[in-house]
């Protein structure tokens, strides 16, 4: 019987935060291996919207200064800009030591060691890794979050087009973000420096004879994003058409419950979850990847404080050690519960006023999103601390 491979801390998937985590480890001189199913680093969505929170994440992790210089800030409060999420995606891998990333490493289960309480995790090739503390950074289709079991998240009556246009002789948007509304579909555009912009389209899911459909074609997704806002300003119109074909996804919108992360167990033995299998969120207030990031720095913070206080005590036994990771694990849960419910919430009514929902449920969301949010900025305000 092949043996279980031992590392210390083994965080399940590559994608933004499961990188950030690795980083903020790193940082705080703990090492990790980040487990990606895919062959290669990839980065779906093709830009991602940054907000103040995020920067000052990225600052503690070191990136920060480097992708100020690949995206222009864009106009109102605070520091808001628009990144290539492959640039994001590149600056944290090229930030962490040799061999960190494992590549083509698919997760399959996740089960607790009966005689050490320890997780394993079972992957694709046939091989095992045992692993003192696993971090599930891996999505919305997560194993990590089925082993703890969590809700599955929900689908929005909503998707997204997203892609890029590049304008070789320039632009003239300015350092804008707009957004313009329409019956059936919104558009937005934001520029990321003077001659690329990220755009995207949210608009009602179709109806076809296999029900549910959401075309994954290139192509076919410029087409019928061309029709879907032929009502629309004409420079909106252009820039679709001119799209990067390569850069276009479209993709159906999830959310978590608000009340689902409010009483969620996200921890189990020396398990958790961070990102987006803990908190995916709709693209409406621009916070999911951030989001992300503030998990990476506080799951570091509390795990190199507990680790720290065992370490004082030259004390090495595994099952105080296994009690101060739980210890740090619950302790980065209590913290990010509920800064993730009021997220969550905001964007959760954000996202049921986008839908075709009733006028009483319409209702009901401006009413709740005055009394509860009626600083429509705040959640942009929140800071995470310090690794």
């Amino acid at each position: 019987m092949e043996v279980a491979e031992e590392i210390e801390i083994a965080i399940v998937g590559g994608g933004i935060c499961g990188l950030a985590t690795a980083l903020a480890l790193h940082r705080k001189g703990l090492r990790s291996v980040v487990l990606e199913r895919s062959e290669s680093l990839r980065a779906t969505g093709a830009g991602i919207t940054i907000r103040t929170n995020g920067w000052r994440a990225l600052d503690e992790l070191g990136v920060a200064s480097k992708l100020r210089q690949t995206a222009m800030p864009l106009q109102g409060g605070g520091e808001t800009r628009c990144l290539k999420r492959m640039d994001l995606i590149t600056a944290l891998a090229e930030s962490l030591p040799r061999g960190t990333i494992r590549l083509g490493c698919q997760a399959l289960s996740v089960r607790l060691d009966s005689s050490t309480s320890s997780p394993s995790l079972h992957l694709q090739n046939g091989s095992s890794i045992k692993a003192k503390v696993l971090i599930g950074c891996d999505g919305t289709n997560s194993v990590v979050a089925d082993f703890l079991d969590l809700k599955p998240s929900k689908l929005f009556s909503l998707s997204e087009v997203r892609g890029f246009t590049m304008y070789p002789s320039g632009h003239n948007f300015g350092n804008q973000f707009v957004q313009v509304k329409g019956d059936k579909c919104t558009v937005g555009r934001m520029p990321i420096h003077n001659k690329l912009v990220y755009w995207f389209v949210t608009q009602k899911v179709m109806y076809g004879r296999g029900g549910l459909e959401v075309p994954k074609d290139p192509e076919l997704i410029r087409q019928l994003t061309l029709e879907a806002i032929k009502d629309f300003p004409s420079e909106m119109i252009d820039m679709i058409s001119k799209s990067d074909t390569k850069s276009l996804s479209n993709t159906r919108l999830r959310y978590r419950s608000p009340w689902d992360i409010l009483v969620g167990n996200f921890r189990k033995g020396s398990v958790t979850v961070a990102g987006d299998a803990m908190h995916t969120m709709g693209p409406f207030l621009g916070q999911g990847g951030s989001a992300g990031i503030e998990d990476s720095i506080v799951i570091a913070r509390c795990l190199a404080q507990k680790l720290a206080e065992n370490y004082d005590k030259k004390s090495r036994a595994r099952h105080i050690m296994m009690m101060k990771v739980e210890e740090a694990l619950d302790k980065y849960v209590k913290e990010r519960r509920m800064r993730l419910v009021l997220l969550s919430t905001q964007t959760y009514l954000a996202g049921l006023l986008q839908q075709d929902s009733g006028l009483i449920v319409k209702f009901v969301c401006i009413f709740l999103m005055t009394a509860l949010f009626s600083d429509m900025t705040r959640h942009t305000r929140y800071d995470c601390g310090c690794l």
